[in-house]
Formats: C-alpha cells, sequence, structure tokens
C-alpha cells in the first residue's frame, strides 16, 4: 500500500493572487526518500505542511496509509509523523533526554520503555548517553539537529517530514549529518519528505526528486533521470542538468564496466590509491584516475581485483544515460 496519495492538491491562502499548491498528484511508496526541491516560493513547504495538517488544503483529496488524512484527528496524525525543521524547535527549557521522549510521553508508553527508546536514538544520531541531562543551548548547532532528528524518530513514524533540516549549518557538519542520516535510512527504511533549496544535497540523497514551480509539479523522477532527462530547461537550469560531474556522481563503476578479467595489470600509481569498488560513484572514479596518471583503474570485489575501469568506460556511460526520451514523471517504483 502506498504510504502517501496526494490527489488533486490546491491551497490557496486568502489575499493570494495564486494558489501556494496549485492542483499536484504524486504517490509515494513505504520506504522511498523524496526530496522536494525547488526555488523560494514555488510550494514546497506549503505542501510538507498540507501532509500533516499543519495547513488544510483549499481541494483535492490526500490519503496517508491508505486512509484519508481528513478522517485522522489532527492530533493522532501528527503523533503519527515524525517532523523535523531547520530551528530544530527544541523545548530550550527541557534536558536532551526530555525533548526526545515528548511524543512517547504524550502516547503514554511506559517509562522503561522511554528510557530504553532514548539511549538507543542517541546511540542512531551519534551523540553519548552523557548528552542526556544537557540543555539545548549548551550543545552545538549540529548536535541539536542530531537531538531532533532523535526527536522525529522517536515514537517510530512510519513517515518523516523533514523541512530543510540542515540549512542552517556549516558544510562539513552538513555533510556529516547528510552521511548520518542516509544510514539511518538504510537500516530503519523510513519514508521521508525532505524539503531542500540545495540541489548538491537533493541528489544526494534522493531516490526521487519532487522538482517544483509556482505551486505545482513539473518533474517527479531519479536524480539521475532528472539531471541526464530534465523535462523541460526550468528544470535543466535548477538541477545544472550540463554538469558532467554531478551526472558522474549518481552512476556508479558497477554500471559502467564494459568488460571483466580476473586479473589486469594496474599501474603502480592507481596501486596507492584506495580500492575502487563496484558501488562506488563515477565522480569518485575519475578524481581517481586522474590523481593515478594511468589509463585504467582496476576494480576489486572483495580482495579480488575484477575488472578495469577506463575514461572510455566513463565517457560511454555518460552517452548511455542520455539516449532515452525525456520525461517529467516516472512511475513509481
Amino acid at each position: 500500500m502506498s504510504i502517501i496519495v496526494a490527489e488533486g492538491l490546491v491551497k490557496q491562502f486568502p489575499g493570494e493572487p495564486r494558489p501556494a499548491v496549485a492542483g499536484v498528484s504524486f504517490v509515494v511508496e513505504p520506504g522511498e526518500f523524496i526530496v522536494l526541491l525547488g526555488p523560494s516560493g514555488c510550494g514546497k513547504t506549503t505542501l510538507l505542511k498540507l501532509l500533516n495538517r499543519l495547513y488544510e488544503p483549499t481541494a483535492g483529496r490526500l490519503l496517508i496509509g491508505g486512509v484519508d488524512a481528513r478522517g485522522i484527528p489532527v492530533t493522532e496524525l501528527r503523533r503519527g509523523i515524525g517532523y523535523a525543521i531547520q530551528q530544530t524547535g527544541l523545548f530550550p527549557h527541557l534536558r536532551v533526554a526530555h525533548n526526545i521522549a515528548v511524543v512517547p510521553r504524550l502516547l503514554g508508553w511506559a517509562r522503561p520503555r522511554i528510557e530504553a527508546r532514548i539511549d538507543e536514538l542517541l546511540a542512531l544520531v551519534g551523540l553519548p548517553q552523557s548528552y542526556r541531562s544537557r540543555y539545548p543551548r549548551q550543545l552545538s548547532g549540529g548536535e541539536q539537529q542530531r537531538v531532533g532528528l532523535a526527536r522525529a524518530l522517536a515514537a517510530d513514524p512510519a513517515l518523516m517530514l523533514m523541512d530543510e533540516p540542515f540549512g542552517a549549518l556549516d558544510a562539513i557538519t552538513r555533510s556529516r549529518l547528510q552521511d548520518e542520516l542516509l544510514d539511518i535510512q538504510r537500516k530503519l527504511h523510513k519514508t521521508i519528505m525532505f524539503v531542500t533549496h540545495d540541489v548538491e544535497e537533493a541528489l544526494r540523497l534522493a531516490d526521487r526528486m519532487l522538482v517544483m514551480r509556482e505551486g505545482q509539479i513539473v518533474q517527479f523522477a531519479t536524480p539521475l533521470t532528472i539531471l541526464t532527462r530534465p523535462s523541460d530547461p526550468f528544470v535543466e537550469q535548477l538541477v545544472g542538468a550540463e554538469d558532467a560531474l554531478r551526472q558522474l556522481s549518481l552512476m556508479r563503476v558497477g554500471a559502467a564496466l564494459t568488460r571483466r578479467s580476473s586479473r589486469a595489470e594496474s599501474t603502480s600509481a592507481a596501486a596507492t590509491l584506495p580500492p575502487l569498488r563496484l558501488d562506488d560513484d563515477l565522480r569518485t572514479a575519475l578524481a581517481q584516475l586522474l590523481s593515478s596518471g594511468g589509463d585504467a583503474l582496476p576494480v576489486f570485489e572483495g580482495e579480488r581485483e575484477i575488472a578495469q575501469l577506463t575514461l572510455a568506460d566513463m565517457r560511454a556511460m555518460l552517452r548511455r544515460s542520455t539516449v532515452a526520451a525525456p520525461t517529467a514523471l516516472e512511475p513509481t517504483r
């Protein structure tokens, strides 16, 4: 069963000349990481808030887990959805443990279960147990975001909404939290709706990207499809579709190999670089190839070298990715 089904959702604010969300329809399956991308004012945050009824739709229909959202009491709906925002939304007068425990307490969990969940989540987001007794003001920005993420996960929701949660952080902290969020997603298989205006962040995190403009969806597809087959010039310019390095960052070594061998000759320079694996992205591979000074790099599976990756392989992969005709809305996986 699809976890989100939106049918013709509209949000018209009084006094505004056009709807903030203008009749959008889409489907999200369980476990998908969906990134909403678009310029400021395109409607992505408004759409996110429609999903947990912080805003009520002017028209249209929204199903959450197969149930009409209007038929679910608002408090019950929101307690079943994790929500993380850029400002973290932590209660400054509550210690970290109490901030994490807010929703489980509202749900009436027993204290031992709550305490165990706090311990589990602190470990999951990479914070020491000693932080339980700290106040938000005693944490760095990145640590506060980790606590915010832990709180969003506290009641084990199937669906998480995240509104530019890393937007105010420095680049290094942001990259680390992106890595940790991806790791958490791999472990827990949550469905995530994530708003950002950062194209690199969107490409790095998304299973599929929902690109918006003026309240409408202009393309809903995988990052690679959007980069290689943008639906129109707006999407092409927004994501920098002509940037070959961005395209390579979404392609895997294993998909680019044109031949395999049980053993291959590699240069001494290449041997000093980290082993290249089938799941590595081609942007990383290109950097290693240029650093090696050679014509090819060995690819390993376990401890065994199985193939050679060449610059020609990468060029061929780029050419293949642009062959298919453009599509605005891909079928759901």
